[in-house]
């Protein structure tokens, strides 16, 4: 073995190579496999003796590009290399863990398609009774934190083989995060799991790469400059007190408030309009103009424009960004020092675009845990690539019923929710601060063809069974965001903004729906289609800005109603968001119902809200509920804030602080430059939240009587129609009885955001849909809901 490097490779990498540029592996000679191999057996029908790569997952296997496992396991195929699959291993010991034989490069980790602890437990730590992506709906089979049990199960049935962990468990924890669970701040998963190398983000890039070069027996050691990656490394200053080199600048980020001159101290995370504004500028483009706005004589072009100069000399001139690191506080500090904590997730998050982003490092005892900037994003014709590639489209055989089939008692729910569904795009640029979206699969849009969307379409047509004519989806993590993006590219490549649609959309964002509505026109013309629905999340507050692709959307795609995620009502919670005010809702609301009537249909909207979330105050959760009875809504699946790691909600969540608004230590007082925001903790105080938003449920009404009376609004209670809940409670053994069975509670029974453990979507009591096809929902290993 090589030894431990001191600092990473040098070379920085300029473009990303095409996924289809590398000499395929000497065992492409094998051909393609029907499924990837889970069995010795597997093996020796394909003439294989061994893996070269063997990847664990905590997911059944499902060969469909909505599963993690299959995605990199066809991508490594399609490069030549042998790839095996241990699904859901008993996790108990090492032996299931060489049931394929000792893999000739490395062991890929992942939990999941969703993280294992989320996948496990609700918002309020409950355990769940059952798993969609295990054969049954069985709960239990999987670990908690199962990227390190797998890991450590790796490295005993195989010491000397390298362990890359990816996913998103990984990907949310790559620093130093806080754990919901535990209530508490963990180290990186990699100190804890012991990992050679992490892959974040969407990894087919880098993990072709990492394949590769571990293939030219290169130490995984030296890998320590691939885009997209994270990994441990000893590093000790060396006479002139440099950690990395000359040729790295190390930007020093471990504190806050520093002292001295304010306009000389490097703000380590100044966006790019801000950093233009300090000194009279912009960044956006002139009205009527392609060009950039120019910046003054002594500031460089705002292209370029990273860190503030100098408002005495204008001169400062910082190194280039590829040889900038930036130091995070150490795990040591963070763990103990919510301000800290805070200051660290805000400069994570502000060096997420591919196009700008630095290195980072944070110090775990004596190794740092090193971050390379995320992966370049795949162009079109990349996510065609991926795409069509020869998935089965269908459980592994090993799952089968008694009949051969895979809708008996072995049927995967997750894979139900998706087997009519086509993904048509990755990422999003709402940057909402609880999702998980934007750290994992960023926040640049990658789109595939129209030509690669129809082409799938057709394959499910023609080859799935039990395939009804009605494609149940065709979306991503947005449904609206196919082909949308900045204007101008080097405008993408500089900005800094978290999200391109908040406080407003951005003047450089291009809102064009044309190519969809294109793309929906051609989808549903296609022989044998009876019906294209849109069952993925709507950003609604981009529709609007598209007459012509709502009412496309409204008099073809709907099948009776449409969830959409106004998330609240109040502007308080909806800062802390980032997430439009109501009045886009309205705007939709009335494009939908015009469009509606126009065809002569009777369609629904159904609008998600968020419980608890950080910011929301008692007031704000009743003036939702007085709004939700006014216009007619009844919930009952409630969405309990959840606190995932590494999202800035839960940054809020656990430091009391907002980092969209810049952190420090006063925050009171006329020197205040932080914002403190209401936090809802403790389990009356989320029941009260959660009951806001069941204020139909007879068995909600004494909590809330006994809180409208506190905050002095006992004039809700009464029994005319402009209370919010009656003076009088049902007898006992009346309860509250829902459209759907498993969300009716019967008397005295408490309400939780989960009946049984199962994921639900909300609804309102409202005509069901009937499409003939099963629901439409895409595994993100996020919670999939509209935008």
């Amino acid at each position: 073995m090589a030894p431990t490097p001191t600092r990473p490779a040098d070379k920085a990498p300029a473009e990303a190579k095409p996924l289809a540029s590398y000499r395929p592996f000497w065992a492409k000679r094998f051909g393609t496999a029907p499924f990837l191999p889970m069995s010795r057996a597997e093996m020796e029908q394909l003439g294989w003796d061994s893996c070269d790569i063997v990847i664990v997952t905590g997911d059944a296997y499902v060969d469909h590009p909505s599963f993690g496992m299959a995605v990199i396991g066809r991508t490594l195929e399609a490069q030549g290399f042998r790839v095996g699959i241990i699904a859901q291993p008993d996790w108990q010991s090492a032996d299931a863990f060489k049931a394929l034989g000792k893999p000739n490069l490395f062991f890929g980790v992942a939990a999941g398609n969703m993280d294992s602890m989320i996948n496990r437990y609700t918002a309020d730590r409950k355990i769940r009774s059952d798993d969609a992506y295990t054969p049954g709906g069985v709960g239990g089979k999987r670990p908690d934190r199962a990227t390190l049990v797998y890991t450590q199960r790796c490295k005993e049935a195989w010491s000397e083989v390298p362990v890359i962990i990816g996913g998103i468990e990984a990907s949310l924890r790559r620093i130093a995060h806080y754990d919901y669970w535990q209530d508490k701040v963990r180290r990186s998963i990699l100190v804890d799991s012991k990992a050679d190398l992490l892959l974040y983000g969407n990894a087919e890039r880098a993990i072709i790469e990492v394949a590769h070069r571990l293939a030219q027996r290169k130490p995984v050691e030296s890998l320590t400059d691939i885009r997209g990656t994270a990994f441990m490394v000893r590093t000790t200053p060396d006479a002139n007190g440099q950690r990395f080199g000359a040729e790295w600048f190390e930007l020093d980020s471990t504190e806050v408030d520093r002292p001295g001159r304010v306009d000389e101290h490097i703000n380590p995370y100044l966006t790019t309009e801000e950093a233009a504004a300090s000194v009279g500028e912009t960044c956006a483009k002139q009205e009527g103009s392609g060009e950039v706005a120019a910046a003054a004589p002594a500031v460089p072009a705002v292209a370029t424009i990273a860190m503030p100069v100098s408002r005495k000399t204008g001169n400062l001139k910082l190194p280039p960004r590829e040889k900038t690191v930036v130091r995070l506080p150490s795990y040591e500090q963070v763990k103990s020092d919510p301000v800290l904590y805070a200051h660290a997730n805000r400069v994570l998050h502000l060096e997420t675009n591919p196009g700008n982003a630095r290195a980072l490092v944070q110090r775990h005892g004596d190794r740092d845990v090193w971050v390379n900037p995320p992966p370049i994003p795949l162009s079109t014709s990349e996510m065609d690539l991926v795409f069509d590639l020869p998935y089965a489209r269908s459980p592994h055989p090993a799952y089968a019923d008694e009949n051969g089939g895979h809708d008996g008692p072995t049927k995967i729910p997750a894979w139900e929710m998706i087997r009519f569904s086509v993904n048509i795009m990755r990422g999003c640029f709402g940057g909402c601060t609880f999702c998980s979206i934007t750290e994992h699969e960023g926040r640049i849009i990658q789109s595939r063809s129209e030509d690669s969307v129809i082409r799938e379409i057709e394959e499910i047509r023609d080859k799935v069974k039990g395939f009804t004519g009605v494609i149940s989806d065709l979306g991503g993590p947005t449904a609206n965001m196919y082909r949308i993006g900045c204007k101008s590219r080097e405008i993408e490549a500089a900005c800094r903004k978290p999200s391109c649609v908040y406080p407003g959309i951005c003047p450089n964002l291009n809102t064009d729906h044309g190519p969809l509505v294109k793309m929906y026109r051609r989808a549903r013309q296609l022989r044998g289609i009876k019906k294209i629905l849109i069952g993925s999340g709507l950003r609604y507050d981009l529709a609007v800005q598209s007459p012509e692709y709502v009412k496309e959307l409204v008099q073809h795609h709907v099948g009776g109603y449409l969830k959409i995620a106004p998330e609240h009502t109040e502007g308080g919670p909806l800062s802390k968001m980032m997430k439009p005010g109501i009045g886009s809702y309205d705007r939709f609301k009335q494009m939908f119902e015009q469009y509606s009537a126009e065809a002569g249909k009777k369609q629904y909207l159904i609008p998600y809200f968020i419980a608890a979330h950080p910011g929301t105050s008692d007031e704000d959760m009743m003036n939702l509920a007085i709004w939700l009875k006014r216009n007619g809504f009844k919930a009952d699946q409630v969405q309990t804030f959840y606190p995932s790691p590494m999202a800035t909600a839960t940054a809020m969540y656990h430091t009391d602080l907002n980092p969209l608004k810049g952190i420090s230590r006063h925050t009171e007082g006329p020197g205040a430059r932080a914002e403190k925001v209401d936090i809802v903790r403790g389990e009356k105080r989320r029941r009260l939240h959660k009951a806001f938003l069941r204020w139909h449920d007879p068995n909600n009404w004494p909590l809330l009587r006994e809180a409208l009376k506190k905050m002095g609004r006992a004039d809700l209670i009464g029994n005319g129609k402009h209370h919010l809940i009656p003076s009088f409670q049902p007898a006992a053994g009346t309860g509250y009885v829902s459209a759907r069975r498993k969300n009716s509670t019967p008397a005295g029974a408490r309400t939780s955001a989960v009946t049984q453990g199962r994921l639900l979507t909300q609804h309102t009591g409202l005509p069901p849909r009937e499409t003939g096809a099963a629901p439409a929902a895409k595994p993100t290993g996020t919670r999939r809901k509209p935008r």
